[in-house]
């Protein structure tokens, strides 16, 4: 298969479940419409003020996160190759008479639906997965960085994917690769992360491994400086079943591995 029917067959996977996770507890949407911000404090206090800062927003789903970036003050673009999450997004965006653009695209073609430049690019959470060239997905984000700008992730950590996340107890079992390979894995999965009961159609999804050297090196020979980048013993959703929610809105559990990081990179340095 080529990786453009991997897309399509990804995309009507997360056309189903849009309006599930628009009705989902995790993200909380009614919640969001009377003001609370859906960006957690980790997202918050590291990219520091971005009041009158313009943002590219790529793989933005159906456009919370954008939106909780315009209440921080930005002007926002949101991008993502769903139909049905970019039409969410905009619906939203004039329910709550906001100003965020969104635009329908895979992020790889977004040259020829966008000409500008951005103080910022970000993207978070369970982004990389999805796409199967990182060297083309830095290439994307250097062509629409202005020359003094910066680049943002919160990602879950590759070292948390390789475990099997069904487990009940206990310190999860190697299920998966590290190591990037050609052909990506094949999963057949009902439900959704935000619902795992919801009943689904579309249940066939392709996904690409990514070592942290494959992400940091892609950036690097794009000549982006990494400003920083921390790990993280606590994740934004149940990645395992056995973890708990602490009061702060983070999930943990007992086995010391790495579940998120976080990472800056500047443009023009």
């Amino acid at each position: 298969m080529t990786n453009e029917e991997y897309s399509n067959i990804n995309k009507a996977n997360w056309n189903e479940r849009v309006s599930i996770h628009k009705k989902s507890e995790l993200y909380d949407l009614e919640n969001f419409k009377k003001g609370k911000n859906k960006l957690h404090n980790l997202e918050t206090e590291e990219l520091g003020d971005i009041k009158g800062k313009s943002v590219l927003h790529l793989q933005c789903h159906f456009g919370m996160d954008t939106l909780s970036l315009e209440m921080l003050g930005a002007e926002v673009t949101g991008v993502d190759f769903s139909e049905e999450a970019i039409k969410a997004a905009n619906e939203l965006r004039d329910e709550m008479n906001m100003k965020s653009e969104f635009i329908l695209s895979d992020i790889y073609s977004l040259h020829g639906k966008l000409n500008k430049k951005f103080d910022i690019v970000y993207t978070s959470y369970g982004v990389l997965i999805w796409l199967p060239d990182l060297k083309k997905w830095a290439d994307v984000i250097n062509n629409f960085l202005k020359d003094d700008g910066f680049f943002y992730i919160a990602e879950v950590h590759p070292t948390s994917m390789i475990f099997n996340n069904t487990v009940q107890s206990g310190i999860p079992e190697i299920a998966y690769p590290y190591f990037s390979k050609e052909e990506p894995l094949i999963f057949n999965e009902e439900g959704t992360y935000a619902d795992k009961n919801a009943k689904t159609l579309n249940n066939t999804s392709y996904e690409w491994s990514h070592s942290l050297s494959d992400i940091f090196m892609s950036l690097i020979n794009r000549g982006l400086k990494i400003i920083f980048f921390h790990e993280h013993k606590f994740t934004v959703w149940q990645q395992f079943s056995n973890m708990k929610k602490d009061e702060d809105g983070y999930f943990r559990f007992d086995s010391d591995i790495p579940l998120l990081f976080s990472l800056k990179a500047k443009k023009g340095l």
